[in-house]
C-alpha cells in the first residue's frame, strides 16, 4: 500500500482546471519529484493534498484512508508536513520559538516541544542560530527554518515547495544533503523543485505534468528523456531534436 496515493485529483477555479485529473503514488521510504513549467500546477497539488484548497473532484489517500475534506490542521496530526515556496516565519520570534511553536502540533508541554525543536535545530544545523530572530537569517537559513518547522511535527510524509530556491551552489549541496538525510530518518517526501540538479540528483522517481496534467512518469533518466517533458520546458523544437 502506498502511503500517499492521488487519484485524479481535479481543481478548478471557475472554468480553470488549474490540475485536471492527475493521479500518482509515493511509496514509503520514496522521494517523489514533482516538476513542472511555471503554471503547471504543482503548488495547487500541494495546496491540495494538505487540503489549503478543497478539491474538486477525485481523491487523496493517506495511509489507505481518504483525508479530502479534513481540515489542514487534521492532516498535519496525521502525518503530512509542508513548506511553502514563499518562507513566512514568524518573524519577531527567535529560530528556536519558530520551532517550537511548531512542535505543539504534537506534544502538550513546554520542556517536552523544547526538546523536540533542540532535536530538530540540531538535525537540520540550525544550533548557532536559535537565538536570532527568523527575520534576521538569510534566505538559506530561512529556507532551512521552513524545513525545520515542518520537521517539528513529526510527518511521515513531508512535501517540500521549492526548498532549494534562491539558493548559491554550496548552499544546494546543503540542501541536497539534508534532503536526503531526513528521507534516512525515516520520512517520506514528495518535492516540488525547478533546479535540475536537486530534483534529478535527490528523486527516485518524477512525475511531470504540464497544464495541469501528467505528461511523464518514471526514474530521472526516463524523465528527463521523454520528449512530452522536453517539449513543456525547451519548446517542440527540442522535443524533434
Amino acid at each position: 500500500m502506498a502511503l500517499l496515493e492521488v487519484k485524479n485529483l481535479t481543481k478548478a477555479f471557475g472554468g480553470l482546471k488549474a490540475v485536471n485529473e492527475v493521479s500518482f503514488k509515493v511509496e514509503n521510504g520514496q522521494i517523489l519529484g514533482l516538476i513542472g513549467p511555471n503554471g503547471s500546477g504543482k503548488t495547487t497539488t500541494f495546496n491540495c493534498i494538505n487540503q489549503f484548497y478543497p478539491i474538486t473532484s477525485g481523491d487523496i489517500l493517506f495511509k489507505g484512508k481518504s483525508i479530502k475534506g479534513l481540515k489542514t490542521h487534521k492532516i498535519c496530526h496525521l502525518g503530512i508536513g509542508r513548506t511553502f515556496q514563499v518562507v513566512k516565519p514568524l518573524s519577531r520570534m527567535t529560530v528556536l520559538e519558530n520551532i517550537t511553536a511548531s512542535a505543539f502540533c504534537r506534544v502538550k508541554t513546554i520542556k517536552d516541544a523544547r526538546d523536540k525543536a533542540y532535536e530538530v535545530l540540531e538535525f537540520c544545523k540550525l544550533l548557532k542560530d536559535k537565538d536570532k530572530l527568523a527575520k534576521s537569517l538569510p534566505i538559506g537559513g530561512r529556507k532551512r527554518l521552513e524545513i525545520a518547522r515542518a520537521l517539528a511535527t513529526k510527518p511521515d510524509l513531508l512535501l517540500l515547495d521549492e526548498t532549494a530556491a534562491g539558493l548559491n551552489p554550496s548552499e544546494l549541496d546543503e540542501a541536497i544533503e539534508l534532503i536526503r538525510k531526513i528521507r534516512d530518518n525515516g520520512v517520506t517526501i514528495l518535492i516540488v523543485e525547478h533546479i535540475m540538479k536537486v530534483i534529478m540528483t535527490i528523486s527516485d522517481r518524477i512525475h511531470a505534468i504540464n497544464f495541469g496534467q501528467t505528461i511523464a512518469e518514471g526514474s530521472p533518466q526516463e524523465v528527463a528523456n521523454n520528449p512530452a517533458v522536453i517539449e513543456a520546458y525547451l519548446g517542440e523544437e527540442y522535443a524533434q531534436g
